[in-house]
Parts: structure tokens; C-alpha cells; sequence
């Protein structure tokens, strides 16, 4: 199978309502390329999860900043990579989460790293002066 190769960038409000529309473009960008729906649904879940952290932690909740979303879609690999001028994300501080607790306490969130590292088969993250960034990185396999 081939695949369609290409740049593709999208910014948005830094809004839980821009979410689905953030859903949409890497969807249509991933099925262009004539990505699997394997691949395609992986690619929205981390995403969706890395935006959605953005939104929560790094800009905490207001809706006037903006995130950018690069998709680079490569023979062999997607990358995207989510840039943003919030609050840098805390290494020190993040601890996987407990599943089995997080049940107990009927708590919802906390999963957002834990879900993008299970989807993707890379994701870095670097922070420079005033920018975040957010690389997940997905192989393409041709038997898959």
C-alpha cells in the first residue's frame, strides 16, 4: 500500500470546543494518506489526549491562547507535533497513574501520557524559552 505524503497545520483556540474539530483534521489528513483505521484512530486518540492536556495544564483552561498542530506524513511514519506557549509540562512531577485507584475513586482524568505512549510508538516533549512541544510519532507498517 502507499501512502500520500505531506505537511498539514492547523492552529485553534486553546478551547475544549476546538477539540473536535482538532479530531476532524487529523482524520481527514490520516485518510488522504490512506492510513488503517488502526492507525487513524491511535493517531486521533493521542492527539485529542495531548490537546486536551494543553488546554488543561499548560493554558489552564483559558480559551485565549492558541495551540498548532503540524501533521507530516512520511512513507514509513506520521508525526505530528503540538506546539504552545503555556506552562511548561513538569517531568519531576508526573507519576503514571494508577488505574485501579483512579477506578476506586471514580476520578476521571489523569490518563492523557499514559494513553498517548500506549497509542503512539514515540512521544517526546521539549520545552524552549516561551514554546512547548509535543511529538508523537506513529511507523507505518505496510503489513499493518
Amino acid at each position: 500500500m502507499s501512502y500520500a505524503s505531506g505537511i498539514h497545520t492547523l492552529t485553534v483556540p486553546s478551547a475544549t470546543r476546538c477539540l473536535r474539530e482538532v479530531r476532524k483534521f487529523v482524520i481527514k489528513h490520516a485518510r488522504q494518506a490512506k492510513l488503517t483505521e488502526k492507525h487513524i484512530n491511535a493517531l486521533t486518540l493521542a492527539v485529542d489526549e495531548a490537546c486536551a492536556n494543553i488546554i488543561e495544564h499548560a493554558y489552564q483552561q483559558n480559551p485565549d491562547h492558541e495551540l498548532t498542530i503540524t501533521m507530516t506524513i512520511e512513507s514509513k511514519r506520521v508525526v505530528v507535533k503540538i506546539r504552545d506557549h503555556g506552562l511548561p509540562f513538569n517531568r519531576e512531577e508526573y507519576q503514571r497513574p494508577n488505574v485501579v485507584e483512579l477506578s476506586r475513586k471514580r476520578r476521571s482524568g489523569g490518563l492523557g501520557v499514559d494513553i498517548m505512549r500506549r497509542m503512539m510508538d514515540k512521544v517526546e516533549y521539549s520545552a524552549h524559552e516561551n514554546m512547548n512541544e509535543v511529538r508523537l510519532i506513529k511507523f507505518i507498517r505496510q503489513s499493518e
